[in-house]
């Protein structure tokens, strides 16, 4: 068949914009450009805002992630592609998720939106379904958009520099980029999608991940194998702000701060974020064995030290985009794969992240050429490694607990610290290869139904009570699977995770740190106040196109003088004058708050559309809040006592371990239960977590329609 294309006007950036729209429908193969309206830029700024105003839009109530009408949406911000500024490589993709059946975001770096950007688009937005899988290639050079028959092979990554070098024509490599999603996006419903650049440098194709909440499945689903941005423009200066002089001021300034405290704090110019791996082994928060335990002797196996002295090449930049000196974006070009379709193989990995590194760890493995197995194939299969660890670690405590049998697994022994295990599960869900493997790429939420019907049927135990057993520790909300830090001990991160609009994702508020590490919010309303800022401030940097962790991860030295020193409040005035100086306005922070609490608003309501968004989607599994089981509580005994007694002020002198751990699980259930009092508060909503009128009406989305969803929510929970 044939397959069409457009040529299409190509708006110059000004300001930060092109002002228009990129809208593909795959069922009927049309393609639109469409300006942006006024009113949506003004109201919803860019990035995330777009992406949710787009699938909004574009969906109702009824839909589903794989609903032809659902929408797949990209968008930067006006500060995506600054090469002046560092973190500016970042884009949203959101969509209805397949794991939590409403909207769900996930940020990513590269040089992929840059490119779109150049080539005159602000936003895209995918819809309909293909009878056969496709790719779109945006061709900023000649200014046209087509269809194209996607390549024919199931690998992406490993065959990405072929594809780069197809693709580029008579231009540079690195001035084209793409976005796809591999073969595991589309036999799960795990799927991330990849972000694919040339690096120069190290003169091979790299990839970040937009790793939660699906993507990539819906992606897969639509019959779309990936979208191609070609432009050969120079990056430098081309986002064309108001004023260029104040812009380069800024980022100067945030470049002097990154290498002034970076090397004496966190090292991720030299470790990445595996840099976190110490730190959170230190404290009690790094998960092993399903989030059972937050630290582990053996650790030190896996410091970001070894990663950084032995398999990070150093001493020349290693940021996502231009402009980052902060340089995370760390890689290993020599990793000889050990398991799988390609074991043999020499490859080269990027990352680990933190995060993947950490999924790990939850499966009692400690071992770095493990980190690199599982994190290459997670990307070539193009699955979330956050999400398909936790499914995993979730399993094999099922495992452990009797309620999962060799027979269930399909013949797997899952131990913990069981590599060969993990990586042939991997390997089967990634190719959906039996029934276990294929209902394990559902996520958590569903393997919960799964095992407690099978449970049920082979014991004659109720399925209720295997369903309350599992749920304990069962570590997802909303659907979606927890990141890879233990909550048990911070009230803050524990609402972090639970408030958290797309389900437990970091991203959204990481109060760990400050509260647990830092001791910054030792009372209840310093908890709850910061539950309302830090979600709020933290959307804007995804809003925008701008990457958090030259903000969150390298405080100004200034910081410490002034009343909210987590706020790093110094670093934040780069930002002020980055968005006054691009778009020539002279906006205050509140006014950012503001933008970005009008989105935050508007994902609510999604929610609130799709039947969700209520205070009972809000709670969290108990291992979230409290040790489970016993073998939990006498890991940390002395300091659960100490608590009991000096936090709890429970008298614990005549009770047994059982029923001290019994109190703990009641105390923290119930400082959970008061926290969302008073965050619901702060955020201008009813006991229920849903908006009151007046908070709508602040925030200009009071429309009749909004006003029904929110109505309508009330009655059902009334």
């Amino acid at each position: 068949m044939g397959y069409p294309s457009l040529k299409y006007n190509r708006n110059a950036i000004e300001k930060g914009y092109t002002n228009q729209i990129l809208e593909i429908d795959l069922t009927e193969k049309k393609i639109t450009v469409k300006d942006v309206p006024e009113e949506m830029q003004k109201q919803f700024v860019g990035g995330r805002g777009y992406c949710l105003k787009l699938v909004y839009d574009g969906t109702d109530k009824d839909t589903k992630f794989d609903s032809p009408e659902n929408v797949l949406a990209f968008a930067g911000g006006p500060f995506c592609g600054e090469t002046g500024f560092a973190g500016s490589g970042k884009f949203i993709v959101g969509t209805i998720s397949p794991l939590t059946n409403t909207f769900c975001d996930s940020n990513v770096g590269g040089h992929f939106f840059p490119l779109v950007k150049l080539s005159g688009f602000d936003a895209i937005s995918v819809v309909g379904k293909s009878d056969e899988e496709v790719v779109i290639v945006i061709d900023g050079n000649t200014c046209e958009v087509s269809i194209k028959k996607a390549p024919a092979t199931q690998n992406t990554l490993l065959e990405a520099d072929r594809f780069v070098e197809q693709w580029n024509g008579v231009g540079k490599l690195s001035n084209v980029a793409f976005v796809c999603a591999g073969i595991g996006a589309k036999n799960t419903q795990l799927g991330c999608i990849n972000s694919v650049y040339y690096d120069v440098r190290r003169k091979r194709c790299r990839s970040k991940q937009a790793g939660r909440g699906g993507t990539g499945s819906v992606m897969r689903e639509k019959g779309l194998w990936g979208i191609v941005a070609k432009r050969d423009q120079s990056k430098s200066n081309a986002n064309k702000p108001a004023d260029r002089e104040r812009v380069r001021n800024a980022g100067k300034s945030l470049r002097n701060v990154i290498n002034e405290v970076d090397p004496k704090a966190m090292s991720l110019c030299t470790q990445g974020t595996t840099a976190l791996i110490d730190m959170m082994n230190s404290f009690h928060l790094l998960p092993v064995n399903n989030y059972q335990y937050g630290c582990d002797e053996r650790a030190h196996k896996v410091s970001g030290s070894i990663f950084e002295k032995k398999y990070f090449k150093q001493g020349h930049p290693d940021g996502c985009f231009a402009g980052c000196n902060l340089a995370c974006t760390k890689g290993y070009d020599e990793h000889r794969l050990l398991t799988g379709p390609f074991a043999g193989r020499t490859v080269a990995v990027d990352g680990p992240e933190y995060e993947s590194a950490a999924n790990i760890t939850n499966l009692g493995i400690f071992d770095i050429e493990y980190i690199f197995e599982y994190n290459f194939y997670c990307d070539e299969y193009g699955i979330d490694t956050i999400s398909t660890g936790v499914v995993q670690s979730f399993l094999f405590e099922a495992y452990e607990r009797g309620l999962l049998t060799k027979e269930d697994t399909e013949g797997l022994e899952l131990t913990w610290d069981n590599a060969e295990s993990v990586m042939e599960l991997l390997h089967r869900m990634a190719a959906g290869k039996g029934d276990f493997a294929l209902s394990a790429g559902k996520g958590v939420r569903y393997m919960k139904d799964w095992i407690a019907k099978k449970a049920s049927t082979r014991n004659g135990r109720p399925y209720k009570d295997i369903m309350e057993e599992l749920s304990l520790f069962a570590m997802e909300t909303k659907g979606l699977e927890f990141s890879m830090y233990i909550s048990k001990e911070s009230l803050a991160q524990q609402g972090g995770y639970g408030f958290a609009l797309k389900g437990p994702q970091h991203d959204e508020a990481w109060l760990i740190a400050i509260d647990q590490l830092n001791k910054e919010l030792p009372t209840f309303k310093k908890k709850a106040m910061a539950l309302k800022w830090f979600p709020l401030i933290r959307t804007w940097f995804n809003v925008v196109g701008l990457c958090k962790l030259p903000w969150i991860d390298v405080r100004h030295p200034e910081a410490k003088h002034t009343d909210d020193p987590s706020k790093n409040l110094p670093t934040i005035d780069y930002y002020l004058e980055l968005v006054n100086a691009t778009l020539g306005t002279n906006k205050s922070l509140d006014d950012l708050l503001t933008e970005s609490e009008r989105c935050y608003l508007l994902h609510k309501l999604i929610n609130l559309r799709q039947g969700f968004g209520t205070r009972e989607h809000d709670m969290l599994p108990l291992r979230a809040m409290a040790p489970v089981f016993m073998n939990e509580y006498e890991s940390r005994k002395p300091y659960y006592e100490k608590y009991l007694t000096d936090v709890a002020g429970l008298d614990i002198s005549s009770k047994s371990d059982k029923e001290r751990l019994e109190l703990l699980q009641v105390y923290r259930r119930k400082e959970y239960e008061r926290l969302a009092d008073e965050v619901y508060d702060e955020k201008g909503y009813d006991w229920h977590g849903i908006p009151h009128d007046e908070t709508l009406k602040r925030l200009s989305l009071d429309h009749a329609e909004n006003l029904e969803i929110v109505s309508t929510a009330r009655k059902r929970v009334n």
